[in-house]
């Protein structure tokens, strides 16, 4: 059973922004990024009690802007999925979550040191260039459920 309910328009959309965010962290970031959205999708909590689908979470507008920097500036994400990106964001819809992105909600490129903290939730782990993070312990149970 997937993590969250999709289509294939919902695959093509996920795969253009993992491949946006992560192309130079290999396969493994994209994955990592894939866990963020599908988690995104399945919290009931903080920013994200208004997205329920992948195209919510992708094209969120938080503070003015989109919640994922490529939707915004990226001409990668703008570009055709290409079937090994897909074929990464089914795994992410239907099963496939690792540490330290399994139950993270955001994660971004300090282009220094990962915080403690960001925003007030906790540092889970860091992939390359990316830095994790999950909710606060407490605060969002959805997450490790969905």
């Amino acid at each position: 059973m997937a993590r969250v309910a999709y289509n294939s328009a919902d695959v093509d959309l996920m795969a253009r922004l993992m491949r946006a965010e992560a192309e130079g962290e290999g396969v493994q970031g994209m994955l990592y990024v894939g866990n963020v959205i599908v988690n995104r999708a399945v919290a009931d909590c903080s920013d994200f009690t208004e997205v329920r689908t992948i195209n919510d979470v992708i094209y969120q507008i938080q503070g003015g802007n989109y919640s994922f920097e490529a939707v915004q500036k990226g001409n990668v994400f703008y570009q055709r999925s290409r079937e090994s990106e897909r074929r990464l964001a089914r795994q992410n819809l239907d099963f496939w979550r690792e540490h330290p992105a399994k139950f993270a909600l955001w994660y971004f490129n300090p282009y220094a040191p990962c915080p403690p903290t960001w925003y007030g939730q906790p540092f889970s782990g860091q992939f390359k260039l990316h830095c994790f993070y999950e909710p606060a312990a407490g605060t969002c149970e959805s997450v490790y459920s969905g």
